[in-house]
């Protein structure tokens, strides 16, 4: 059991390297609260938009949300593993 708890947070510490990682890379969204009050920000359909899911940026996407979700529920693990 001690060898499995072992394994999951080294798991966890390279997912939180990754997650750091991937965050860093993405780009900007450079509007930021000023323009969600100013209402800006318009839904333009253009090429881009629709295919935004195959782009560097879609993917650094999904992966932070893949990450993220992994991050809690390692988390949770590793939580109640040390109250046992």
């Amino acid at each position: 059991m001690e060898a499995l708890k072992i394994i999951l947070t080294v798991l966890f510490i390279l997912i939180c390297v990754a997650i750091i990682a991937i965050v860093l890379m993405q780009d900007s969204k450079g509007e930021g609260l000023s323009s969600a009050i100013a209402g800006g920000g318009g839904s333009t359909s253009t090429y881009w938009s629709k295919n935004k899911g195959r782009s560097k940026e879609g993917i650094l996407s999904k992966a932070t949300i893949i990450l993220t979700i992994l991050f809690i529920i390692l988390s949770i693990i590793l939580n109640l593993s040390v109250m046992q």
